[in-house]
């Protein structure tokens, strides 16, 4: 299976702070992600080269065979990359049909009308500006906003973070939905449990490295990787 992302010895950081030290990873066409470490190991530094909000120092990011290196983020997200971020960015002045119909691009198959079909709690909100929306609402409208451009590959950065378990459980069904309609994912987590039930893959990330690779049932069977690069207790 040929890659549709492909990183490979990506180094990057703030300043003189290195923060990504060779990092290397793939992502097929239909393919979903999951990118998990420990909080400050480098997923949204990876996630931010990716989208082109930062610039690798090193290292090559390819996206169906064409170098992002050096692409702004419009440019990036022209090629079909649609990225939710950790803090959702949504404009919270703005209506949630506002907000999506901002994102809306000619020709995609993601329309305001096919929104509001698979996100109802927001078609009942459709005129809620996005600031008075819970946090369920916004990861939705979130998730909603990337949808509408039509994207090839959707990357999610903890979109289940601060969430209630119920809001979780919708949200991991969400993502199961898209992966059926075979949109390729790219997932940064830290509960194993929404990645064992939405990924295909998964790596591991510690300190800027990629530790670990492996499938859903190898992750299972990972116990001793899991307790030194996931847990907090060999922290």
């Amino acid at each position: 299976m040929s890659a549709l992302l492909e990183l490979d010895a990506v180094e990057a950081g703030y300043g003189k702070s290195r923060v990504l030290h060779g990092v290397s990873l793939s992502v097929a066409d239909g393919e979903t992600v999951a990118l998990l470490g420990r909080n400050g190991a480098g997923k949204t530094t990876t996630m931010r080269c990716i989208a082109g909000l930062l610039a690798p120092a090193q290292g090559r990011i390819t996206f169906a065979g064409r170098d992002l290196r050096g692409m702004p983020p419009h440019a990036v997200a022209r090629l079909g990359l649609s990225l939710v971020p950790e803090h959702r960015g949504i404009f919270a002045a703005l209506s949630v049909e506002e907000n999506l119909r901002l994102a809306a691009r000619r020709g995609s198959p993601w329309t305001f009308d096919t929104a509001m079909t698979m996100f109802p709690a927001l078609a009942a909100r459709r005129r809620t500006p996005g600031g008075k929306l819970s946090g369920g609402e916004q990861q939705m409208l979130a998730i909603a906003r990337a949808l509408m451009p039509g994207p090839k590959l959707l990357l999610l950065d903890e979109p289940t973070e601060g969430l209630a378990p119920v809001i979780v459980e919708r949200l991991v069904g969400l993502l199961k939905e898209l992966k059926a309609n075979g949109l390729p994912m790219l997932l940064v987590e830290q509960s194993l449990e929404v990645c064992r039930a939405v990924a295909d893959r998964h790596a591991v990330i510690d300190e800027g490295r990629i530790v670990w690779t492996g499938d859903t049932e190898a992750l299972g069977n990972a116990t001793d990787m899991v307790r030194r690069h996931l847990t907090l207790e060999d922290a």
